[in-house]
Order: structure tokens, then C-alpha cells, then sequence
């Protein structure tokens, strides 16, 4: 648990502690490998009502799950997101036990075209932030409740079918695509 700009008491601690100790009981017995992340912070703009945040990142041998809520007070804002992350486990139970009954469905291929060669302006859009993270090989369904899961609207996979690099992403229609390159 640490906080950004905020002084963690010990009485938030155990609040804290408390709360999120009741999502041991949606894992799997043999899910040891488990890390909780909490982290408080407040809000900047004064004209925000409920500025107190607490962002929740639960990492597992599964999904890593993150959540992010805010209110009034860090007490309520941690309950929100513990009953919010509570949910998301059980969902992603849930969807694991239906996914291992169903048969495989179809798999549609989508690619994607090359980028423009025309973006060496100076003063153009330039990486401002890198980040690097252990991507373990996953069917691409496995990779869509990541997606679910961290609410992104893309995610990056080492896809165990192919052995390649791949993306899914969420499509306006409300399924999802997934990006491979060409051998």
C-alpha cells in the first residue's frame, strides 16, 4: 500500500487490509503467486466532488486485475473498489468455468495495413513514457479476458497458437478482433 501524495495511517492500513483480504476467498487454492497493490492519491482540480482515489492492481498466475474508484473519503473509495475488483473475479470465474464446457468457437483473422511512412516532423506526436512487462504465451481467448479484465480497449500477447506477437482489441460492433502479423 502506498500513497501518492498522502500519508497512509495506520487505521487506513488496516482498512485496507481487512477489505482486501476477503478477495482470497475467489482464488484458487493453488494460486500462491498472488501480489495486491494499493495505491491512494487525491485529485488535483479543487471542482471535483469525489476526489479521493483508490487504485487497486491485483496480480495473480491468471489475469492481473486493476481497478480504479474514487469518493468522498479513502475509506469509501477503497470499499468501491473492493467490491468492484470483488466482481471482476468472480466474473473472470465465471467465464473461465463456461469457456471449458463450450467447444472452441470460430476464430476470425483481421490484419492490419502498414503505416504511413510520412510522420519524421520534428514537431509531430514523440514516446513520452515505455513500458516493459513479461508477456506469457496465452490462447488469444485467454487474452480477451485480459483485456476484460484491466477494461483496456487493446491488448498485447504472446499468442501460444502461433507463437507470434499478437493484439486483440474490442470492436465498435462489441466483438473483438485480433491483429497478427503475416509469417
Amino acid at each position: 500500500m502506498k500513497g501518492k501524495n498522502v500519508s497512509v495511517t495506520d487505521e487506513l492500513f488496516e482498512h485496507a487490509e481487512r477489505k482486501l483480504s476477503k478477495l482470497a476467498r475467489h482464488l484458487p487454492p493453488w494460486d500462491e503467486a498472488t501480489r495486491v497493490e494499493l495505491e491512494l492519491s487525491v485529485e488535483r482540480n479543487p471542482s471535483i466532488e469525489r476526489r479521493q482515489v483508490a487504485e487497486v492492481t491485483l496480480w495473480t498466475r491468471g489475469p492481473v486485475l486493476r481497478v480504479r474508484e474514487s469518493a468522498s473519503d479513502f475509506r469509501q473509495a477503497i470499499d468501491l473498489a473492493s467490491h468492484k475488483l470483488e466482481r471482476q473475479m468472480v466474473r473472470f470465474r465465471e467465464r473461465r468455468r463456461s469457456q471449458r464446457r463450450a467447444p472452441a468457437g470460430e476464430q476470425v483473422e483481421v490484419t492490419a495495413g502498414a503505416p504511413d511512412a510520412d510522420s519524421d516532423e520534428p514537431d509531430g506526436p514523440r514516446i513520452v513514457k515505455t513500458k516493459r512487462f513479461e508477456m506469457k504465451p496465452m490462447p488469444p481467448e485467454d487474452a480477451v479476458l485480459q483485456l476484460e479484465m484491466l477494461q483496456h480497449s487493446f491488448y498485447v500477447f504472446a499468442n501460444a497458437d502461433t507463437g507470434t506477437v499478437s493484439v486483440v482489441y474490442r470492436r465498435g460492433d462489441g466483438n473483438y478482433g485480433l491483429i497478427e502479423p503475416e509469417r
